[in-house]
């Protein structure tokens, strides 16, 4: 081929790639060969969708157990994403609105996505078939999704993951391990009974706390909270998806669980124990926990009432 007759467009984009290699030492035409002799990508491969599909492993015969083990796949999968946004936020240098309203909005999407979904456990399960299978699956539970506690501290100051009833006591406290010992989250893991705790919560801690206690050290400078405060303190922009991050996280998704455990799990005149002995009664109705990633955003009579009125909405 006369070198006249290929496309300039293309002769520059190859002295580019020739300069970029040449940095790293490395040899232009020997990745144009590897490029010669490679196959062309395909969907199934990029997505590694063979193994994707086989990663789910019914611990019984129970047609729905598969339903039970995608949706929450599906769900670790969104925080996942949540996550990888919120490192974008807390990595940024010099970050402006539109970037933060962007990822903010990106991460609302998630959620909004993820609470939608719930219908597929409320609705999409046999009673039967679940109060079956679950029995199998002690003592895991839903409980133990560590990526959804990273999202919380990821998302604010440690202190307001508190335990509501030391929550104001620690307020001046900037010891992080101290406030990770009050974490509200862990008396949503105690037996019943005993008030010990679960061996739920026993196997969570074990595997996860040492990343919790890393994490809560990383972000306790570079939270969504603090780079608010820090950047956007009197944007009503900011202020209005962070409010709407702050529903979505602690009232809406909650009562997304709560309808689906009084779904299954509500039987009069006692409910069931949920799987690990968690104390859902408790745990999940936002007013018991009345976490806010954001409490300064909110009126003295919302935190009074907060869930109160999606509670009502939600079980009309």
């Amino acid at each position: 081929m006369d070198k006249s007759s290929l496309d300039p467009a293309l002769i520059e984009q190859l002295k580019k790639l020739q300069q970029k290699y040449a940095v790293m030492g490395q040899d232009l035409s020997s990745y144009l060969d590897g490029l010669l002799y490679s196959d062309y990508l395909t969907y199934w491969d990029y997505i590694h969708l063979d193994t994707l599909l086989s990663l789910q492993n019914p611990k019984t015969q129970f047609p729905d157990e598969k339903v039970f083990i995608l949706y929450h796949q599906i769900t670790e999968l969104y925080f996942n994403l949540i996550l990888w946004e919120i490192e974008q936020i807390a990595e940024k240098e010099g970050i402006e609105e539109p970037f933060f309203i962007a990822r903010l909005d990106r991460i609302i999407r998630y959620f909004q996505l993820l609470e939608n979904s719930f219908s597929v456990m409320v609705e999409g399960m046999e009673k039967d078939q679940f109060l079956k299978f679950r029995m199998s699956l002690l003592p895991a539970s839903g409980f133990q999704s560590a990526q959804y506690r990273l999202i919380e501290i990821c998302c604010t100051d440690m202190v307001n993951l508190v335990h509501v009833e030391f929550r104001e006591s620690m307020m001046e406290y900037s010891d992080i391990e101290q406030q990770v010992s009050h974490l509200y989250w862990r008396s949503g893991a105690t037996e019943l009974a005993s008030g010990k705790k679960t061996l739920t919560l026993q196997q969570f801690e074990e595997k996860y706390m040492k990343t919790f206690m890393d994490t809560g050290m990383k972000y306790r400078t570079k939270n969504l909270r603090k780079i608010y405060h820090e950047n956007f303190p009197t944007s009503p922009e900011v202020i209005k998806r962070l409010r709407e991050l702050d529903m979505l996280s602690n009232v809406l998704w909650p009562l997304a669980h709560l309808r689906s455990a009084g779904r299954y799990l509500h039987r009069d005149p006692d409910d069931i124990k949920a799987t690990g002995g968690t104390n859902w009664q408790k745990y999940l109705p936002p007013r018991f926990q009345r976490i806010m990633f954001y409490p300064e955003l909110w009126s003295a009579q919302e935190k009074e009432e907060w869930g109160k009125a999606a509670v009502a909405k939600a079980f009309s």
